[in-house]
């Protein structure tokens, strides 16, 4: 059968691709990728109307019902980039740019002798142990849905990143930074910690749901590691531990720049958070209904 392909710009024909009913919509790309060299099949939307949901690579044509004549809509997605490019750019900037600050730069301070804080040095340990982190887990653990994201993106994250690394890392490390006390830096270096090993086994447990080379997408549910238990109250534990780790952060410096960004951060965490959540219920019939989206009991 013959599937026309249609500019959800202006409706203009732009391929006529002879499919069969278990041709996939990752195989229809290929095809018009063919005929249109310019697209890419990730930066391919398709859609059955203008401004319907995107396809999945998955669906077939029998599962979309579609018949000999029907129309597809097409929207170009843009120039894209690997989302591991993008994590990596996203949180080897942020690591370089503090540990530079760290070192208190006559660009930044001038000609300065006094002595790093005790605070500031773990400040410092804290910040690298969470981006090198978020860089071995884009290598090792990280299993993508999709393989690109549009390339303005990259531009957009890492403006965000390292400017919120240059501006908490400016304060901390400033020759006037004041330190809370020991005690409510030690404890808030606990919570850290925690945090941080619980982002890790949730990153951990979400890929063990996807096999290799798949975008195979299950309910999460907690295994047999006790930081994985909060999946029994939100939709997305990882995202929960990531502001616990900045919140504690904040707290252990006492900087107003790092509650700044541990509240920006948690804001797009929660965003994405209700949408996933959202996403969640309908696809999964059976999903958990006391579930929340990020903060137990709350959102």
């Amino acid at each position: 059968m013959e599937i026309e392909v249609l500019d959800s710009r202006n409706s203009k024909v732009l391929a006529k691709c002879n499919v069969k009913s278990t041709t996939s919509i990752k195989d229809l790309k290929t095809q018009i990728h063919s005929s249109n060299k310019k697209l890419h099949p990730h930066r391919q939307a398709l859609r059955l109307e203008v401004k319907g949901k995107m396809l999945k690579d998955s669906d077939t044509m029998e599962s979309l019902n579609l018949r000999n004549g029907s129309k597809l809509y097409i929207k170009d997605l843009g120039p894209q980039i690997g989302w591991s490019t993008v994590f990596l750019a996203e949180y080897a900037g942020p690591l370089l740019v503090y540990l530079w600050i760290y070192q208190r730069p006559w660009l930044f301070y001038g000609d300065s002798s006094a002595e790093i804080s005790q605070t500031a040095h773990i400040a410092a340990a804290c910040w690298t142990i969470h981006y090198a982190k978020r860089l071995l887990e884009t290598i090792f653990v990280h299993r993508f849905s999709h393989a690109t994201m549009p390339l303005r993106n990259l531009f957009k994250n890492c403006i965000y990143y390292w400017g919120f690394a240059a501006y908490v890392a400016y304060h901390v490390n400033h020759p006037q930074f004041t330190s809370p006390c020991m005690t409510q830096v030690y404890i808030a270096l606990g919570g850290f910690l925690i945090s941080e090993l619980g982002n890790l086994s949730i990153h951990i447990n979400l890929r063990n749901l996807r096999p290799p080379g798949t975008s195979i997408r299950k309910i999460p549910v907690a295994d047999a590691n006790p930081l994985t238990a909060l999946f029994n109250f939100v939709s997305c534990p990882n995202y929960t531990y990531e502001f616990l780790a900045w919140l504690s952060f904040s707290i252990l410096t006492q900087c107003l720049p790092a509650f700044l960004f541990a509240l920006a951060g948690v804001y797009q965490m929660a965003v994405w958070a209700l949408g996933k959540h959202r996403n969640y219920k309908k696809e999964f019939k059976e999903y958990p209904k006391n579930r929340k989206a990020i903060i137990p009991f709350i959102l």
